[in-house]
């Protein structure tokens, strides 16, 4: 198929893919402990009968353990490369039902977006794989793999199994992971670098047992103002991380103006950045350090005693280049060296991930750029990086070191994925779709020529 009949093929597709995106949202597939996990399993279901419907005749449901994947295949016609094609169909808990302004797992279109808990975040990623089979039908010239994940937002804790024991039906030339971003509406982008992850928990302990804070308050440290002394010790004065021994790097020549990522982060007026350096630089190839939540007498209920114990969980970003466990290593050590007035510390490790780097420079990366400007009407897709982590990516490049990595995905600067009133740009998901389908026709057209 050419690009002009593609063009049509996915204006034809793309009311059912919306559909059928609409009809994935509505279930709440969350993977956290404490959630009813037969919607994983409704999810998964309804994935396969989706593959199943876009031509895929080997479509099955696996698992390791965790929650269950999908796995659909097409063989490649002869001389003809074969693409994986990734994404994931659970999603985030939907938090504060009372910042949705409706509600999270019933899809609303407003102003030319698409509002619900996955819209963006992974869902949309499996209809733009489904939207390009469908666009394609019979005239698909490559063979494809389609690997959507059951537990990407929990963790991936059993990826890396599920990854070694359907290897080989999972090999490929190229793989595609629809779980990235865009620069900005109208500029599309391809995702070459991604910070790391260690997650740990860090809890101060000076007292066996509460103590009267009148009584003994003025001698001895509760243990809620040692954490936050403590915890105060992981930024210098000017917001910059403090930790020795984690990687710092650089970052592309791209401008990031402070207006438009304090309007897209929700920056309230007055407030001052942290950090030094470029934007970019902060965000893609610095570390960051944020506490993410503190275990603590809630302020109604909390008594006139010291605190003898208070816990907090703390999530560092790594930058490209850098090594989890030598990071947990590192905090471990400051934290434990920083213990106000020698209270006893403890540091437990929830979860680490690897940052990568991807090369861009093979010859799928060329196929790519030409497909993505086509669908962008002729904006060439920019390199950029992304402050999270997706660390499984370090695992595809370890298992399948021959083929081709491409970060491609649907979010935008507005999407909010992971927060209240998660949404779409259906404009920009017909352009992700249309990408798609151009990149998996000119792969074809690309092996023919050789």
């Amino acid at each position: 198929m050419n690009e002009t009949e593609l063009r049509a093929a996915i204006d034809r597709e793309m009311p059912g893919v919306q559909a059928d995106l609409e009809r994935l949202v509505r279930i709440p597939g969350i993977a956290f402990d404490g959630f009813d996990h037969s919607h994983v399993e409704r999810s998964a279901e309804a994935v396969a009968e989706l593959l199943r419907g876009a031509g895929l005749p080997d479509v099955k449901i696996v698992r390791a353990g965790g929650q269950p994947a999908v796995i659909g295949r097409k063989p490649a016609p002869p001389g003809a490369p074969t693409v994986l094609l990734y994404a994931h169909h659970d999603v985030q808990p939907p938090g504060d039902l009372g910042q949705w302004r409706s509600e999270p797992f019933e899809p609303v279109e407003r102003n030319g977006r698409l509002y619900a808990r996955g819209a963006a975040d992974d869902k949309a990623g499996v209809m733009a794989h489904v939207a390009a089979l469908r666009a394609l039908g019979d005239a698909l010239p490559v063979g494809v793999v389609v690997f959507v994940e059951g537990e990407e937002e929990y963790g991936s804790e059993s990826l890396d199994t599920l990854l070694r024991e359907y290897r080989d039906e999972l090999a490929s030339d190229v793989i595609v992971i629809a779980d990235s971003a865009n620069w900005d509406i109208g500029q599309p982008a391809f995702t070459t670098g991604l910070r790391g992850i260690v997650n740990a928990f860090v809890e101060v302990r000076t007292l066996d047992h509460a103590v009267h804070s009148g009584m003994f308050g003025g001698a001895v440290p509760d243990a809620l103002t040692t954490l936050s002394r403590l915890l105060a010790t992981l930024h210098n004065e000017h917001g910059d991380v403090a930790v020795d021994g984690l990687v710092r790097g650089f970052a592309a020549p791209l401008d990031y103006p402070e207006d438009r990522f304090r309007e897209e982060a929700g920056v309230l007026d007055g407030v001052e950045l942290i950090g030094t350096g470029r934007l970019v630089e902060r965000l893609w190839v610095k570390p960051s350090i944020s506490v993410l939540g503190i275990d603590a007498p809630p302020t109604a209920e909390a008594p006139n005693a010291l605190v003898p114990a208070a816990k907090a969980k703390l999530s560092v970003r790594i930058a490209p280049g850098d090594n989890w466990k030598s990071a947990y290593e590192a905090l471990t050590a400051h934290l434990e060296r920083h213990a106000p007035w020698g209270a006893r510390v403890t540091v437990t490790l929830e979860q680490g991930g690897e940052p990568c780097v991807i090369d861009t420079s093979g010859p799928a990366y060329e196929v790519a750029r030409a497909a993505f400007a086509a669908a962008w009407d002729g904006t060439a897709p920019i390199d950029m990086g992304i402050g999270g982590s997706i660390p499984f990516i370090a695992t595809f490049q370890e298992m399948f070191p021959d083929a081709e990595v491409l970060v491609t995905g649907v979010e935008d600067p507005d999407s909010r994925a992971h927060g209240p009133n998660e949404s779409l740009h259906l404009g920009e998901f017909r352009r992700v779709c249309l990408a798609e389908a151009l990149l998996l026709a000119n792969l074809g057209r690309s092996a023919a020529r050789r």
